[in-house]
């Protein structure tokens, strides 16, 4: 599986920018217009994209796909517009704010089972920076980024009792050998400002 250099990660930022902006100023917006900017990213990979408030970086929306199903370029301008318009926690966000937003690119390995037996060894699974988590039981669903450990100064338990807490479920649902859990990384491009330069974050 590959990864990406920073140039690569700048084009899917600014790419990610220009699918929002695209769509929030044009009813005539077709996916082609930024896809046709990202030739190359044809590998099948999951993608998320995190828009933040600046300079508070307060979450303003965030969408993704865990699973490669399309290829990248298709996937990212999905994901940019569902972040800025069909969030459930936030109303569409409009022209005029996204002027002020942070866009975050997260390129995703694919999700790989983590097999243990008790709870020492799932823990024992999981590094905090490296690690993705998803939890899936039934209906019920949820994932985080391996950013929002850091972020929350979360240690691993804390890590999958939200997991758990993000999907509806009780937090301890985590020890029920029942249920699907599984780990992935990622590769995280940010704008440093709006509009402005993007770095490549490295969490471990």
């Amino acid at each position: 599986m590959n990864s990406y250099s920073l140039s690569d990660g700048e084009r899917l930022v600014k790419a990610a920018r220009q699918a929002i902006e695209l769509r929030i100023i044009s009813p005539h917006f077709r996916r082609e217009m930024v896809e046709r900017l990202l030739e190359g990213f044809d590998e099948e990979r999951g993608v998320f994209v995190t828009i933040e408030h600046y300079p508070t970086r307060e979450l303003r929306g965030c969408i993704g796909f865990p699973r490669a199903a399309d290829p990248l370029k298709k996937s990212l301008v999905d994901a940019a517009i569902a972040a800025a318009t069909e969030d459930p926690r936030f109303v569409p966000v409009s022209h005029q704010e996204f002027e002020h937003m942070l866009i975050e690119v997260s390129v995703l390995t694919d999700p790989e089972p983590i097999v243990a037996r008790d709870e020492e060894q799932i823990k024992k699974a999981i590094k905090i920076g490296r690690d993705g988590l998803i939890i899936e039981s039934g209906y019920n669903g949820g994932l985080l980024l391996p950013i929002v450990a850091i972020e929350q100064g979360w240690g691993k338990k804390e890590f999958l009792e939200n997991l758990c807490l993000k999907a509806g479920l009780p937090p301890y649902y985590w020890k029920n050998p029942k249920i699907k859990l599984q780990k992935f990384s990622c590769q995280i491009f940010k704008e440093i400002s709006p509009s402005g330069k993007v770095q490549e974050i490295v969490l471990d």
